[in-house]
């Protein structure tokens, strides 16, 4: 695995305390019984999630193991309000989900640039004496606490957005298509698992649009149940408008590879099928006209597909035209 590539991390979220009320009397030469002035106390730093546009991996918070922000300060006399404690704030990659260890409870879901949500909130600071002034009570003795902050654990997992996600078995040639249309370099060799993390490639369309493709680590037969390398990265196609299903040409059944991988994503997540899909016959740089005849009889039906050769960029426009239509 990949050691700059981390897509969930575990960590100990440890807000402030919110600072206490004052309990003070005002107090000045001549004026012997002032009213009452205590302060509220500030309240206690939160944890913040902030979403970062130019992150791709949850790396830089891999070692922080726990996250503790300040504590609020106590009221004073003269009506001064208690310092807030220093809000800490998490910058993360858009798709990153955040949820409670314990629970498994979805606490939120930063998706855009700059989006702040406050993942972990401080205590409240405690009212002053002179909150409670009032006409039959003029001098009250009592002040609040601050309220206490909040400790959990939380759990941060990235689910790479992208328009396209490249869905095959190993060595199906999803690398190898994503480094002919992107600028994406990724590992490509002969043998199975070459792609250990999930790579992203922005594709250059036409009049200057683009979109962006993900080649996501092969799914092999078992993958929903842990086999190879399991549902670490089926996660990650949950968050791609379209997939992209590639089945190699010397294949020796088409149709019936398709249909495993399409169980894997029902075993997984049965919405995965509600998403557009297109097919992809890789390789096909292999194959005469004779032999695409053939196959295509045989193809699963409604479903569009195309034959693509990464190798001498046959299809390769086609293959761009129809995943723009499909993605407007």
């Amino acid at each position: 695995m990949s050691p700059n590539f981390i897509d969930y991390i575990k960590f100990n979220s440890r807000s402030g305390h919110g600072g206490a009320g004052s309990r003070h009397f005002h107090r000045e030469k001549f004026i012997e019984k002032g009213g009452p002035d205590g302060g509220d106390g500030g309240r206690g730093g939160h944890i913040i999630l902030k979403g970062n546009s130019q992150l791709w991996t949850l790396l830089h918070l891999k070692y922080r193991k726990h996250v503790i922000a300040e504590n609020g300060t106590a009221g004073e006399g003269q009506n001064m309000t208690g310092a807030f404690g220093k809000d800490v704030t998490l910058e993360v990659p858009l798709g990153t989900v955040a949820r409670r260890f314990e629970t498994n409870e979805l606490l939120c879901e930063i998706n855009q640039d700059g989006q702040e949500v406050i993942l972990t909130p401080g205590g409240r600071g405690g009212k002053g004496n002179a909150y409670f002034a009032t006409s039959t009570n003029q001098a009250p003795q009592h002040a609040q606490p601050g309220e206490p902050g909040v400790e959990e654990w939380i759990i941060l997992e990235l689910k790479l957005l992208a328009d396209v996600g490249l869905v095959g078995f190993p060595n199906a040639g999803k690398s190898t298509l994503l480094s002919v249309v992107s600028a994406a370099k990724p590992k490509i060799a002969d043998y199975q698992f070459t792609t250990l993390v999930p790579n992203l490639g922005v594709v250059s369309y036409r009049n200057e649009k683009s979109f962006v493709m993900a080649d996501i680590p092969g799914i092999i037969e078992g993958a929903a149940e842990g086999r190879g390398l399991g549902i670490r990265f089926l996660k990650h196609i949950e968050r791609n408008s379209v997939l992209l299903f590639m089945v190699p040409a010397d294949s020796k059944d088409i149709k019936s590879e398709f249909e495993i991988l399409l169980n894997e994503l029902r075993k997984y997540n049965p919405e995965l099928l509600d998403k557009k899909r297109l097919l992809t016959i890789s390789k096909a740089d292999m194959l005469d006209d004779e032999l695409k005849s053939e196959i295509k009889k045989d193809l699963p039906s409604g479903i569009p597909a195309i034959f693509i050769s990464a190798l001498t960029n046959q299809g390769i426009i086609e293959l761009k035209d129809m995943i723009w239509k499909e993605l407007h």
